[in-house]
Order: C-alpha cells, then sequence, then structure tokens
C-alpha cells in the first residue's frame, strides 16, 4: 500500500479507531430471534400529527435502496466500506407530518433498549433503516429484522431490532446515554463517554 492510499484510510478513521475486516457483535441482553413476522411492526409516535405503524410486509413493500458507508463503534473498531440496502429516512418520513415542536428523536428497540439523536442527525441523507449488509440479510446478531443505520455518529446510535421511532421536543438520554455514554457520540471528536 503507498503512502497516498495509506493516508486516505487513516482521513476515514476517526481517532483512537482501529480498522476491522470483520463485524464485531456487541449488545447488551440477548439476542432477539423472530419466529412470526407478523407479530413485528415498526411504530412511529411522539410530535406526529398522527401515528403511523408498518407491519413487517408493509415496510418491505417500501422502496428500498442501496447505501455504502464507513462505520464506527465507540469500543474502538471501525469498519470501511459498508454496502447496505435499506429504506431512507426520508422514505419513511413521506409517512408522516411531524408537529412543528418535534427537534430529537428517540429509537426504540426490543428489550426496552432506545437510543437518543437530534431530529436534523435522523433526517440526514445518510440516514436509513437497514435490512441487508453486504449483500446478506441482517443475523439476529445484527439486529434482523431492522436496524436504523446512522453513519456519521458512534454505531450505538444505530439501533439493532428497531421497533419504534419517537419525535420529542426536547433531548432525553437513551439506555447506553444513562449509563455514561455521550449524549451526542461524533467519532470525530471522540465523544465516546460523557462522565461530568
Amino acid at each position: 500500500m503507498d503512502d497516498r492510499t495509506k493516508q486516505a484510510l487513516q482521513d476515514r478513521v476517526p481517532p483512537g479507531q482501529t480498522l476491522t475486516e470483520g463485524f464485531p457483535v456487541l449488545h447488551y441482553g440477548s439476542v432477539l430471534y423472530y419466529n412470526d413476522m407478523s407479530k413485528w411492526d415498526l411504530r412511529i409516535a411522539g410530535l406526529v400529527e398522527d401515528e403511523v405503524t408498518f407491519s413487517y410486509k408493509d415496510f418491505m413493500a417500501l422502496p428500498m435502496r442501496e447505501f455504502r458507508n464507513d462505520i464506527h463503534c465507540v469500543t474502538t473498531w471501525s469498519k470501511l466500506d459498508n454496502v447496505w440496502e435499506g429504506v431512507a429516512v426520508s422514505e419513511i418520513m413521506k409517512h408522516v407530518k411531524l408537529k412543528p415542536e418535534a427537534q430529537y428523536v428517540m429509537l426504540h428497540a426490543e428489550h426496552g433498549w432506545n437510543t437518543n439523536l437530534p431530529l436534523e442527525d435522523f433526517l440526514r441523507e445518510t440516514s436509513f433503516l437497514g435490512i441487508r449488509h453486504n449483500g446478506q440479510l441482517l443475523t439476529p446478531e445484527h439486529g434482523y429484522p431492522v436496524r436504523a443505520v446512522v453513519p456519521h455518529l458512534y454505531f450505538w446510535k444505530s439501533a439493532k431490532w428497531l421497533r419504534g421511532i419517537e419525535f420529542m421536543a426536547k433531548d432525553k438520554p437513551g439506555f447506553w446515554e444513562r449509563n455514561g455514554y455521550h449524549m451526542y457520540g461524533d467519532p470525530w471528536l471522540e465523544q465516546r463517554y460523557d462522565f461530568d
């Protein structure tokens, strides 16, 4: 690898991160296995004019597209050149009318797990709800059937086993944020933990 290629790779890896070719599995609690997809749905609630619920069939009928990104985990690994398939957040938002006071989002997952982020981060063109990674359906360990992907933030903000999107007026901490993780989580600023 020549110096220019090495520099180009370094420019994509935030401080304190190490590249991996694998896809490490990290989560709190047990892995969720779905046997009956008719029981899965995605609920959109909070500061919306009308709540929206997508069944699995409804969700899978939404327009899908490919996304490419790098991902960075708070535990210091980075994985470059990921190829995903999923539904753009902008596509989801075609079905949602926000109330004007909505400024933050809480992503709700199975087992009561959740994570927060500003609305503008959720609405970025790069944010999506993923179903496939590098050509394969997500495994249960990586969030099957649907995980959020917000690649410009540390990967804990990309909630696995997504079940709900709640729009809020004020920020509040999710599971890891209540347990010492940073409220925002910018990898380039090394916003890993917040023990103030």
